[in-house]
């Protein structure tokens, strides 16, 4: 996490150096923004981090082990399947559970099942997507997504024992 954070100021200061570089206006711009951004993200952000927290203080360890274990097989992937389709907001609420889920020890095909779940087919998504694409197109979309998911977790549980040591 401290390298990414580092790697990202190492981005941010290129970038505001570029729009200072191109003016006060510019950079002041650009501070604007994304300071109106940082307003809109905040609350979901930490209303976000307070879920993932709270979820690791009463998952219980057995239930992780269960069902949620790579040792659960297809049926922790099919809950991963599913809670990642229903989980609102994406990524900004989606990856703070996936690192909570991480930490209580859920497995690592049932992270990779949903992570990709709710980053290809979150409900919230799918309506957005008919309002710009259309019904067609965000239909075609969705199944040729719906079994993307599947195929992630268990391609992870095929590929985990070379993989182990790094995760």
């Amino acid at each position: 996490m401290k390298s990414t954070a580092v790697a990202m100021f190492v981005v941010l200061s290129a970038l505001a150096g570029l729009a200072l570089y191109q003016g006060t206006d510019t950079f002041l711009l650009g501070v604007r923004t994304s300071t109106h951004q940082l307003r809109g993200f905040l609350p979901v952000l930490v209303i976000a981090l307070f879920m993932a927290g709270f979820a690791e203080v009463l998952l219980p360890p057995n239930l992780v082990e269960n069902w949620l274990s790579d040792s659960s097989g297809w049926r922790g992937i099919v809950i991963a399947w599913i809670a990642g389709i229903l989980t609102p907001g994406g990524s900004i609420i989606g990856l703070p559970i996936v690192a909570t889920l991480y930490k209580a020890g859920v497995g690592i095909s049932i992270l990779m099942t949903y992570a990709t779940s709710f980053a290809l087919l979150s409900m919230l998504r799918i309506p957005l997507e008919v309002g710009f694409l259309g019904w067609r197109l965000a239909g075609l979309r969705v199944l040729v997504s719906l079994l993307l998911p599947l195929v992630a977790g268990f391609t992870t549980q095929l590929l985990l024992p070379i993989f182990e040591r790094w995760v």
